[in-house]
């Protein structure tokens, strides 16, 4: 079945400037991932209450058919006159033949990669150019996709993609990336990661940060992205202010950008048009490069990116959750940790306005639940609290009074400027909500998106809990440092053991290789290990996991790499070789002293490691600086 259920959009395909760089994860996930069916088919979900179905095509037909009058085949190494190799440095040929894009027979496309004495692949794009959500309503976009399973030294320079460009682009093949551009999945070298991505401004560098733009990324659950289907999808939402863009993996939030995060100005020209949907199948190119390099002599030839459907959904300001779900947004969290102690009473606070001296923010973290924080009536509104240093955070529990948000985040920072959303969420009750919250930051806020009542937020109390680790460390020593550290003594390590859930300062380590020390030039950040390059490492002895567990890791990063330099930092136990449990990728964040918090899902540790980072990167320049580092349950 193929359904176009609004008039295709005139013009001719045209493609953009790519994303070229592994994007640094800022949102922690939260919540329990839905696990992927094995199955290759499975319906186009049915329209919830307030959604409309607006797109839809299940890739229906005879195995070896073209796809439908919904797309166009995009063919060559680039537009007419635009930028060569797509401007990512991508090095396959796309073509319309059957051998790289057809459908299976079995309700399926296959966009397959080939080397018949050079690569071949197959990119296709809709007719349509109007996706966007309508006036104060939503737009949602999805794909159920299995990625080419394929990994290791088999899968280098392979690059699927599932994403959306700006209209604009049609008539100016060098507008990129100010007209927009919507990742909602990309991966690279077959490794078990959804990257999420938008792109917008200048580049490089300007407000997204070009040309990695602001983006996140997080790993399939149940079956690897590799192994098996998974749903990849955005929720544009023109309903609220600010305005926002959301990815989604299997039904999860994972990242979500806010028209605020920009200026007005780059916003409007990025959003205000209509898109068209992409999928295609890249070889080799910029993302690939930073994490390991293009195809060679290993590439298996032969794998498809795998889609079972694509289709769109618009819906009214009341729509909520996945379509076809009909519940919110955010699917129930797993509860929190009850072991971490408080650590927001009585601790500072500021708000963006209050409705009177009495119902200031400091009364929302004063353990007086007859008093509390009253905002403005209005659209968005925020209350903050200091920790007064980066702290481990594990729960954040809201005491709302009868005006409560109906849409609101928690955010986390270091800097009280720049936000990353650690928590988001679309389907506020009110009452007590007691959240899970993975993150390490000294301010924490409630950024409210939209209020259940016409009144403002009210908080009776705004609490924050810290780490679950051990609050003193065991004294007895279980080893002593294996050697000089290759760039020198940087401080005395710690006596006994390091509590994982604690900071952990970089400069700290018991051995370094390839790494430097220096200061750091913010207030209070002392300082760092610089100038990490592909191959370089740091050893920590005797960290302490516990019994019960971490299962994220966070890093105080930096980075003033050049365009298109970006790379992994990584964790490994007990040797510099083994495989890494958990790992990050960092391209540049505005400066080597522009520091960002960034979070990443770990495997599960317990007990007493020696911690190995390692640095991973396809170029030889250096490409991050690192703060401190520290783990969570």
């Amino acid at each position: 079945m193929t359904t176009d259920l609004r008039t295709p959009g005139a013009g001719r395909a045209r493609h953009r400037t790519r994303l070229v760089a592994a994007t640094a994860a800022s949102v922690v996930l939260l919540g329990a991932s839905v696990a992927a069916a094995f199955d290759a088919q499975a319906g186009i979900p049915p329209a919830g209450s307030g959604w409309t179905l607006n797109f839809a095509d299940d890739f229906t037909g005879a195995a070896g058919s073209r796809v439908s009058g919904n797309w166009r085949y995009t063919l060559g190494t680039s537009y007419p006159g635009g930028p060569a190799n797509f401007g990512t440095g991508e090095v396959e040929t796309m073509t319309d033949a059957a051998a790289n894009v057809s459908l299976d027979g079995g309700g399926n496309l296959r966009i397959t990669a080939t080397n018949n004495g050079g690569w071949h692949s197959g990119r296709i794009e809709t007719n349509r150019q109007d996706f966007q959500p309508p006036a104060g309503g939503k737009l949602w976009v999805e794909a159920r996709m299995q990625l080419p399973n394929v990994t290791g030294a088999a899968a280098r320079g392979y690059w699927p993609a599932f994403w959306m460009l700006g209209t604009p682009y049609r008539s100016n093949y060098w507008s990129w990336p100010g007209i927009g551009e919507i990742d909602i999945m990309e991966n690279v070298q077959g490794i078990n990661t959804d990257w999420g991505t938008f792109h917008c401004g200048t580049s490089p560098g300007g407000p997204c940060g070009e040309k990695s733009g602001r983006g996140n990324n997080t790993p399939c659950l149940g079956t690897t992205c590799q192994a098996g289907f998974h749903t990849y999808a955005i929720q544009w939402d023109r309903s609220t202010n600010p305005q926002t863009i959301k990815w989604y993996l299997d039904g999860v939030n994972f990242h979500t950008v806010r028209s605020t995060d920009v200026d007005a100005g780059t916003w409007a020209a990025a959003t205000n048009h209509g898109f068209f949907i992409i999928l295609n199948l890249a070889m080799g190119g910029e993302f690939p490069a930073a994490l390991g390099g293009g195809p060679d002599g290993a590439t298996a030839s032969g794998k498809s990116l795998v889609v079972d459907y694509v289709a769109a959904w618009t819906g009214t300001a009341g729509a909520v959750g996945p379509p076809g779900k009909g519940g919110p947004s955010n699917p129930p969290s797993s509860p929190p940790p009850t072991c971490g102690p408080l650590i927001s009473q009585g601790r500072p606070t500021s708000s963006s306005a209050i409705e009177a001296a009495n119902l200031a923010a400091q009364y929302a973290v004063d353990g007086n639940l007859a008093t509390r924080w009253s905002s403005a009536f209005s659209d968005p509104q925020w209350m903050q609290v200091d920790l007064g240093s980066v702290q481990p955070i594990t729960r954040v529990k809201l005491t709302w009074e009868a005006a409560y948000a109906s849409s609101y985040a928690i955010q986390v920072s270091n800097d009280g400027n720049t936000w990353t959303t650690a928590y988001d969420n679309d389907a506020g009750g009110g009452g007590v909500e007691d959240l899970n919250v993975n993150a390490a930051a000294r301010f924490v806020r409630l950024y409210g998106t939209q209020r259940a009542t016409p009144y403002g937020y009210s908080l009776w109390e705004f609490q924050v809990y810290g780490g679950c680790g051990p609050s003193t460390p065991p004294t007895t020593p279980s080893g002593t440092p294996s050697g000089t550290p290759s760039g020198g003594p940087t401080s005395t390590p710690p006596g006994g053991n390091r509590d994982a859930y604690g900071t952990i300062q970089a400069e700290s380590a018991n051995q370094l290789s390839g790494l430097t020390v220096q200061a750091t030039t913010d207030t209070g950040g002392g300082q760092n290990l610089a100038n990490a390059a592909n191959g370089d490492w740091a050893m920590y002895q005797n960290v302490d996991f516990g019994s019960t567990g971490a299962t994220q890791f966070y890093g105080r990063v930096a980075s003033g790499a050049a365009g298109g330099v970006s790379g992994l930092v990584e964790v490994r136990l007990d040797s510099a070789g083994s495989a890494p449990i958990g790992s990050f990728a960092i391209a540049n964040t505005g400066g080597w002293q522009a520091w960002r918090t960034v979070p990443a899902n770990l495997v599960k540790v317990t007990g007493v490691h020696t911690v190995y980072l390692t640095f991973t990167s396809g170029q030889p320049a250096d490409y991050v600086n690192l703060n401190w580092i520290s783990f969570g349950h």
